[in-house]
């Protein structure tokens, strides 16, 4: 009890010196979460892809489509429980930094592969009935106020035009990693208007979406449906919806690795502040480390007293970081709206962050504690610092 209370004592004693280094502390472990939160939103799609379903799309590019009838010959490929096709639309509402992601899709088929999309079975039927009609996430709703009957124009980028469509359903995630801030129109409404403005491109799809009733048959599965176009006009490349994701991811590879390197540059330069704080704190107390010693207190006592000290600054400065690190990544997300679909601190975060200054406080006191722990009661007392 008495060796906390010194503890809790000689860290309030320079009040300022403590107050800065416990707020530089703070940013850093602030700083430190929020980068590792944007890595993980980074990787939120493919961390949350489903082990069961398979993405088909053109072996040369995403660019190129594939033929509509190539849908049916998928279906008897054994293994395959279902199948959906989506478009990628890139449509843009008002401007272009309004980015969400659109898909015209199967009303049919495409939301029984994805039972993380929670729609009301009404909405649902509305949004089917009308032609015009589209599904929207609860993110893309609440970042630019639609709700169910509004209209949203967008300008064709892909597909030349003006296009609107009225919101006939939102939809919310069955879990909180769930992507809600995209948009979903009809596939049939998109060709027939191809049909009549540019033909050549009617009756193609940007990928299909493949439901398979054993994960562990993916690879499997993935290579028979390649092989069925193999030498074709279209030929096919098939993964899984993790590597899908992940192959968007990889684009953007360096920004990411950027981002990390920079989170452990930020603990880095905190250590350096700590350590230069615990150096100070131990040049000053010389003479008081060598007359604990003259009164029989030992090198263990003395280590004990700076790794206390220096741990109680960085774990104070942890506490306070942590806590603002979720209000502040919220602050974030509404800022920055779609961009990021999924955009939350998780507990990995949470214990990096703690990890992170527990590291800190540890090293910034190795080098005064073994100057403490080797000072001679004489050298000590004559010490003037």
């Amino acid at each position: 009890m008495h060796f906390l209370k010194l503890i809790s004592r000689n860290t309030l004693r320079h009040k300022l010196r403590t107050g800065l280094t416990v707020l530089g502390l703070v940013v850093a472990i602030l700083a430190f979460g929020m980068l590792r939160t944007v890595v993980d939103a980074w990787y939120a799609g493919a961390e949350n892809a489903s082990s069961t379903r398979l993405v088909t799309r053109s072996s040369i590019s995403l660019v190129f489509q594939l033929p509509i009838n190539y849908q049916e010959q998928i279906r008897k490929i054994p293994g395959v429980s279902a199948i959906s096709h989506a478009n990628w639309f890139g449509g843009v509402y008002i401007t272009e930094k309004n980015f969400f992601p659109q898909f015209a899709v199967n009303e049919k088929t495409y939301f029984d592969l994805y039972p993380e999309y929670l729609i009301p079975s009404a909405e649902m039927n509305a949004f089917r009935a009308d032609r015009k009609g589209c599904v929207i996430g609860r993110k893309l709703a609440d970042t630019y106020g639609f709700k169910v009957g509004d209209t949203i124009p967008l300008r064709g980028t892909i597909y030349p035009g003006a296009w609107s469509f009225t919101v006939r359903a939102i939809y919310d995630g069955a879990e909180a990693g769930t992507d809600t801030s995209q948009l979903f129109f009809h596939w049939d409404y998109l060709n027939e208007t191809l049909k009549k403005t540019i033909t050549r491109r009617s009756n193609h799809v940007g990928v299909y979406i493949i439901q398979i009733s054993d994960a562990d048959r993916a690879a499997e599965i993935s290579t028979e449906i390649d092989a069925l176009f193999k030498n074709s006009l279209a030929e096919t490349l098939t993964e899984t919806e993790k590597a899908f994701q992940l192959g968007f991811v990889a684009m953007t590879e360096a920004i990411v690795v950027a981002i990390r390197i920079v989170s452990f540059v930020v603990i880095f330069i905190i250590l350096a502040v700590m350590a230069n704080t615990m150096a100070m704190t131990a040049r000053e107390r010389i003479g008081e480390y060598a007359t604990l010693k003259a009164l029989g207190f030992g090198p263990r006592f003395l280590t004990g007293l700076i790794y206390g000290e220096s741990l109680a600054i960085a774990l104070a400065g942890a506490v306070i970081g942590i806590l603002l690190t979720f209000p502040v990544a919220h602050a974030f997300s509404k800022q920055v709206g779609t961009l990021f679909p999924v955009f939350g601190v998780s507990l990995e975060t949470v214990f990096m962050q703690i990890a992170a200054a527990i590291a800190v406080g540890f090293i910034a006191a190795v080098m005064p504690a073994l100057r403490a722990s080797r000072v001679s009661i004489v050298e000590g007392l004559r010490h003037i610092g």
